[in-house]
């Protein structure tokens, strides 16, 4: 009986433990994307760990059981909508390369004229004034920048060994990221296009 009872005791644990799972993770992404939030809007200074939770409608000691401190937070805020984008850009071209290079200089364009990219740059600016946040954020950025180079060569179906490719292809997200900082001061959504159109022909003779 003591077996029986015993088994029944574990599945019953097993079972309380994974809804519990289950809140903490959405507990946790709610958190993330109300980081994110608050740091397109707020900036740095007026994003503190108080108002991120009650913008995800959690307790700050919620807030702190899943991210100690004010840096942890934030690093993985981005790093999460980071991932998500990543994720969402590949989906956008599920066949990997395009044959339509200007919808994937859009969508990488797009990639730096959002919240995330609002977001990353509040957190880099802390970063050169925050010697605990610096080294952080530095690794983060080389991390994302990778992934978004690798996506870009794949999407665009860049020969990297032609001498040439990876600057060009690295220069199409430096013209890219420039976009989205001019785009912090005012929506020029028609000079954007043209840009774009610009930069697709660009590649269709280089590459």
């Amino acid at each position: 009986m003591g077996g029986v009872n015993t088994g029944v005791s574990t599945a019953a644990s097993t079972a309380e433990r994974a809804p519990k799972q289950d809140r903490s993770r959405a507990t946790r992404q709610r958190l993330l994307e109300a980081a994110v939030a608050c740091l397109a809007e707020h900036g740095w200074t007026g994003s503190t760990v108080a108002v991120v939770a009650e913008r995800a409608g959690v307790s700050r000691g919620a807030a702190q059981h899943h991210f100690p401190t004010r840096e942890d937070l934030f690093t993985a805020a981005v790093e999460y909508v980071a991932e998500e984008r990543s994720t969402a850009l590949r989906a956008l071209f599920p066949q990997g390369a395009a044959d339509d290079r200007r919808a994937v200089v859009s969508a990488l364009v797009d990639l730096y004229t959002g919240p995330l990219f609002r977001a990353a740059l509040h957190l880099w600016v802390a970063a050169s004034n925050e010697d605990q946040l610096r080294p952080r954020v530095t690794e983060l950025e080389a991390r994302v920048g990778r992934e978004t180079h690798r996506i870009a060569v794949d999407l665009l179906a860049a020969d990297e060994s032609r001498p040439g490719t990876r600057e060009t292809v690295q220069g199409l997200l430096d013209m890219a990221r420039g976009l989205g900082l001019a785009n912090l001061l005012t929506d020029d959504k028609a000079r954007r296009e043209r840009v774009v159109t610009q930069w697709a022909a660009l590649l269709d003779e280089v590459l």
